[in-house]
């Protein structure tokens, strides 16, 4: 999830120094002023409508070789986005496609492999057959009832919205209420969703491979650290928020410190982090925790209002930062 940084100016070859240029700490080359920003890449996702379903690829490369993925791709420089969804679209499926509607823009922040601004349009066939190729080593419809759990996110959150707005477009099922959130104990298996949700956090993005790997571990192994869900049926089950509880043992009191609360953009403003905060509270009582904790350094207004609204406050902490 991280990006490694350049040595070498690529104007004059001149080794990099760094220097603030924008608010933050970025490579630059002190004898021609060249300043190395890593800006997001653009790629383009194709919800490609056909017999009541949605077409789906299974990628033949990494990352998540042998997965059904949307087809999907990144936008050639010389091409408008709307060329890239229509190429790719042939590329990896064998149809000729013509686009319905912009769909949806979403941000990819964690990779993999590198930051992105996924586009997804709404498209039909208009001509070709259905064969997979390209990248994609098998290609074929899925029914509403049939979707796989899909590995990407950004792919994830659009075929959410596509299933909520089905009776809109044709579709075969109702148009549902808002999902019931369901808050339970993280899993094994649910660890690549949690280190995606993780990866939204800002604070995060700068950790190292190195680092995701110890926090891999956490998540798996700590008897000190319970990782909590929020997981919705939308109509396939989707972890849309996470918390991670540390439960610190005194001699004479417990306590727990909150940190890593995530949740899906689309899901934002929904009460996914209200019944997440909950969950934990009631497995804090439990726990005979006397206090919670939660590093508000981390959050900003917003966060920190609705943490307010839910009983925390500003109390007397000391604190020493080491590293």
């Amino acid at each position: 999830m991280s990006s490694k940084k350049p040595i070498y100016c690529p104007i004059c070859g001149h080794t990099l120094t760094e220097r603030e240029e924008g608010g933050r700490l970025r490579p630059a080359c002190d004898n021609c002023g060249y300043v190395h920003f890593v800006n997001p890449v653009p790629g383009v996702g194709m919800l490609i409508e056909m017999d009541g379903g949605v077409v789906l690829i299974k990628r033949g490369h990494a990352p998540h070789e042998g997965e059904w993925t949307l087809p999907s791709g990144f936008v050639e420089a010389d091409e408008s986005a709307e060329e890239a969804a229509i190429r790719e679209a042939l590329e990896e499926t064998g149809l000729q496609t013509e686009i319905i509607e912009l769909a949806a823009i979403n941000s990819f922040p964690e990779g993999p492999p590198v930051s992105g601004i996924m586009i997804f349009y709404r498209m039909r066939p208009v001509g070709g057959q259905l064969l997979a190729g390209d990248d994609a080593v098998e290609a074929r419809v899925f029914q509403p009832e049939e979707l796989p759990l899909l590995p990407f996110r950004t792919h994830r959150e659009m075929i959410a919205e596509w299933l909520e707005t089905l009776d809109e477009v044709g579709g075969k099922v109702p148009k549902r209420q808002p999902p019931d959130i369901q808050i339970r104990l993280a899993e094994a298996d649910d660890i690549d969703q949690i280190l995606g949700l993780l990866a939204l956090i800002p604070h995060n993005r700068q950790l190292t491979d190195k680092e995701w790997a110890a926090v891999r571990i956490r998540v798996l192994e700590s008897p000190l650290v319970e990782v909590y869900v929020a997981e919705v049926r939308d109509p396939l089950p989707i972890i849309v928020g996470c918390v991670g509880l540390s439960i610190v043992r005194g001699l004479t009191e417990g306590a727990g410190v909150l940190n890593d609360m995530a949740v899906l953009p689309r899901y934002q403003r929904r009460g996914v982090g209200a019944e997440l905060l909950e969950g934990v509270m009631r497995r804090a009582a439990e726990l005979n925790l006397n206090t919670l904790w939660v590093n508000s350094r981390r959050a900003n207004d917003q966060a920190r209002a609705f943490l307010a609204k839910l009983g925390f406050q500003r109390d007397d902490m000391m604190l020493l930062k080491i590293g």
